[in-house]
């Protein structure tokens, strides 16, 4: 029998809730809870929500080389998938071209292998970019790039701008805490982000310049309450750094987005989006003056939590992603996206993405949950929660604050302290039995499911460096270097740098050349150093 009763991040939770607790923190409905629709957006961003549209429903996904990829996504459209995102390759993420020799036995791996518009157009080949509602992708360090490939791939299908949407996630200084992927120092690579905000707020009205990530903070181990925090100092930099180029807040904050992460605690997580909106909400009104309901109101692309997935006993990882999808429904996100149940074994085989997708079909046309807006608002436990939330996520802001800001607050490890503490923590109370992890710690089978795990063909990566040198040796090459050398001056001087790299992408630079010349002006990191 548990001994302790607290939401997974450790808040204590009461036998029971009554209007005493709400009465306790001086909560007041037409403040703190409102309309959905209406500030502070608790409750939604929508007068109607889901009654009006779903969510967004789409898949993360890619492998192999482009015409893999592109079998896959054309599957997912066939089977009702609103939205994809694109998984990109660890050597593309990083900045380097599949014939790199740090990009060896890596191509396919983990996603796509994309090294030029040559890529993009094989990826897309028969998807229109208005197929969707919207298509996502993983470029963080790389963000401007992948703007310059969508700009140059629209051109090729004659395609306006204004009839298909684009999330770009671009948030890289998550990745210096919880993921990797980086390229320049801090300090450069948020001003690269900072060009996508200003280019795509000018330009690109139906995009999404960036999207806030907790979700690989949340997978490394941080809490419920770190996931907030942390997301939104981060966002704090790159707003900070979009007005500091003359742009008012509401000529883009209403353009922006967040990811988080969708978790097994099924109340703790409708309570983390609740405060989050809220949190939103008043940063933008209070902190940076934004008038424009859009700018105040957060959209939030929810996905579902890998890290919770368990490789014994895969088939009940279908049971985890369903209560993952059913808390992102009930939290009121816009995007969802839903794990498979054989990721943690694998890239996911076709069956298990159809489940994925069909969890989210259910719970939309199914289960009664979308018939009324915000169906927990006013629960004496949720709203309760929801404050508990908030008030530890400002106590955090503040703190970074006082340290400088995110990027201090990264360069000093106090993230990554953070966030390797509460793993710890969560991984202790596993091993002690203090949590209970169905399959894994307890109610064990000595029955193991064959998972058949994808395998990148070698061929994969051999062909796809084959067609790169090709496309080097067929392009007119003084072109790109030329090109090349105006993404440079650009780079030296500070100007954004997407007009110049939309100019070298059309032109069929690589991501690697492109990424170099960027290098030789803003240099590479090494957190050792």
């Amino acid at each position: 029998m548990k001994e302790k009763f607290q939401t997974s991040s450790w808040i204590p939770v009461k036998e029971v809730y009554t209007s005493l607790e709400l009465n306790e923190i001086g909560f007041n409905e037409s403040r703190d809870l409102g309309l959905p629709g209406t500030y502070p957006f608790v409750r939604g961003i929508e007068p109607n929500m889901y009654r009006g549209n779903f969510w967004i429903m789409g898949q993360y996904g890619g492998y192999g080389s482009a015409e893999d990829s592109n079998r896959r996504y054309k599957y997912l459209i066939e089977q009702g998938a609103t939205g994809f995102s694109i998984a990109l390759d660890l050597p593309t993420q990083i900045g380097y071209d599949s014939d790199h020799s740090m990009a060896f036995g890596e191509v396919g791996k983990i996603g796509v292998a994309i090294d030029s518009l040559k890529d993009m157009e094989i990826l897309f080949d028969g998807i229109s970019l208005n197929r969707v509602r919207q298509i996502r992708t993983t470029a963080n360090a790389i963000g401007p790039i992948f703007v310059a490939f969508f700009l140059a791939l629209a051109e090729k299908q004659g395609i306006s701008l204004r009839n298909f949407s684009v999330l770009l996630q671009n948030d890289v200084l998550k990745e210096y805490v919880a993921r990797g992927t980086y390229i320049f120092p801090p300090k450069p690579s948020v001003k690269l982000c900072a060009d996508v905000i200003e280019y795509c707020s000018t330009n690109l009205p139906d995009w999404i310049p960036i999207n806030f990530c907790g979700y690989h903070m949340r997978d490394a181990g941080c809490t419920a309450v770190q996931e907030i925090a942390f997301t939104f100092a981060n966002a704090i930099t790159y707003i900070e750094s979009s007005l500091d180029r003359g742009l008012h807040i509401d000529e883009f904050a209403h353009k922006l987005a967040c990811m988080f992460s969708s978790g097994m605690d099924v109340f703790e997580e409708v309570a983390k989006f609740r405060a989050a909106r809220r949190i939103w909400a008043k940063l933008m009104k209070e902190r940076f003056g934004a008038k424009d309901p859009r700018s105040q109101s957060l959209r939030i692309f929810g996905y579902t939590t890998g890290s919770k997935l368990t490789t014994q006993q895969p088939l009940i990882n279908i049971v985890r992603v369903t209560l993952e999808a059913l808390a992102a429904v009930l939290g009121g996100v816009q995007i969802l996206a839903t794990s498979s149940y054989d990721e943690g074994h694998t890239t996911p085989s076709v069956e298990a993405a159809t489940i994925a997708l069909r969890t989210q079909q259910i719970i939309a046309y199914e289960s009664g949950v979308i018939n009324t807006v915000d169906p927990l608002g006013g629960s004496f436990y949720i709203e309760r929660l929801t404050y508990e939330i908030e008030e530890q996520a400002w106590r955090y802001l503040r703190q970074i604050d006082e340290m400088g800001g995110a990027i201090a607050a990264i360069e000093g490890r106090f993230f990554q302290n953070e966030i390797e503490e509460a793993a710890y923590r969560y991984q202790r109370e596993i091993e002690s039995k203090e949590r209970i992890v169905v399959g894994q710690n307890e109610y064990k089978s000595d029955d193991v499911m064959k998972i058949e795990t994808l395998k990148v063909d070698p061929q994969v990566e051999m062909r796809q460096v084959q067609r790169l040198q090709e496309m080097k040796r067929n392009r007119d090459n003084s072109k790109v270097k030329g090109c090349l050398a105006v993404l440079k001056k650009a780079a030296m001087e500070g100007q954004n740098v997407i007009p110049a790299t939309f100019d070298a992408v059309k032109a069929y630079a690589t991501i690697g050349e492109i990424c170099g010349t960027l290098k030789e002006v803003f240099g590479e990191y090494n957190e050792a150093h």
